[in-house]
C-alpha cells in the first residue's frame, strides 16, 4: 500500500496545483495591469472540491466490471483546477480589468494557502513516518 495514495493526500496535492497554477495567474494578471483589452484570470479549486464533497457536484464515472474496461470519467475524485477568464467586466477606459490592489491582496491570500497546504503535507508526511517506524 503507498501511503502518499490516499485520498487526503491527493487532495492536498490537488490544492498546492491549484495554488501555483493561480500564482502564475495573478502574476500575469499584475503584469498586464496596463495592458489595453486584457482581461483578467482567476484559478477556481477549493469551491469545486467543496462542491463535490457535499455533493453539489455530481461526478459522473462510468462502472468497471473488467480490468480490460477503459476508465470513463475522472481518475480521481479530486478535482482538476479551472482557470477562468473575466470577460464581464472593466476597470479602465482600455477595457482592461486588472484592480492592482485587489491581485496584490489575492497574491497574499494564495501564499498563506500554499504555506498552510505545505504545513499540512509535512504534518501527514511526519504521521506516516511515526506509522512506519513503530510497525
Amino acid at each position: 500500500m503507498n501511503l502518499l495514495n490516499d485520498i487526503s493526500f491527493k487532495r492536498l496535492q490537488g490544492a498546492l496545483d491549484a495554488s501555483n497554477i493561480r500564482q502564475r495567474a495573478i502574476a500575469n494578471n499584475i503584469a498586464n495591469a496596463d495592458t489595453p483589452y486584457f482581461k483578467r484570470s482567476d484559478v477556481s479549486f477549493e469551491t469545486i472540491l467543496q462542491g463535490q464533497q457535499n455533493g453539489e457536484i455530481p461526478i459522473l464515472k462510468g462502472k468497471i466490471t473488467d480490468p480490460r474496461h477503459i476508465v470513463i470519467g475522472p481518475s480521481s475524485s479530486v478535482p482538476t483546477p479551472v482557470v477562468n477568464m473575466d470577460q464581464s467586466t472593466s476597470m479602465n477606459n482600455n477595457q482592461n480589468n486588472v484592480d492592482i490592489d485587489r491581485e496584490m491582496s489575492l497574491l497574499a491570500e494564495n501564499q498563506l494557502r500554499y504555506s498552510a497546504y505545505i504545513q499540512q503535507v509535512n504534518e501527514q508526511i511526519k504521521m506516516m513516518r511515526i506509522g512506519v517506524e513503530r510497525r
